[in-house]
């Protein structure tokens, strides 16, 4: 408890001692030479490829879960094994074909 009430009264300390700042227009527009910019300062954001980081992170956890179940083959009714291994390998595919028939897996548009 002391720890905590430590910590606490650290971080209101570190707040309220902090410089502050304040966003300005001109202090957060890009600089170049003291002229305006010729092109936009940020790259237009690939909605594409976040889509596919996306697929690849679920089905990233999905394969993860995967390994357990090998590891609980031995100590596992082999039946009941299988159910498990196959409805949740069912479900795999079926997120895939989801993804595949939405056009989520295809570059070109």
């Amino acid at each position: 408890m002391i720890i905590f009430m430590i910590s606490l009264i650290m971080m209101i300390l570190a707040s309220l001692i902090s410089k502050k700042t304040f966003m300005d227009r001109e202090k957060s527009s890009p600089f170049e030479c003291g002229f305006d910019p010729k092109s936009p300062t940020r790259l237009p954001f690939s909605l594409q490829f976040f889509l596919i980081a996306i697929i690849f992170l679920i089905f990233d956890v999905e394969i993860t879960l995967l390994v357990p179940l090998i590891l609980t083959m031995k100590t596992v009714n082999f039946l009941s094994f299988l159910k498990i291994t196959y409805f949740f390998l069912v479900v795999l595919l079926i997120g895939l074909y989801h993804e595949w028939n939405q056009g989520a897996l295809n570059w070109a548009h």
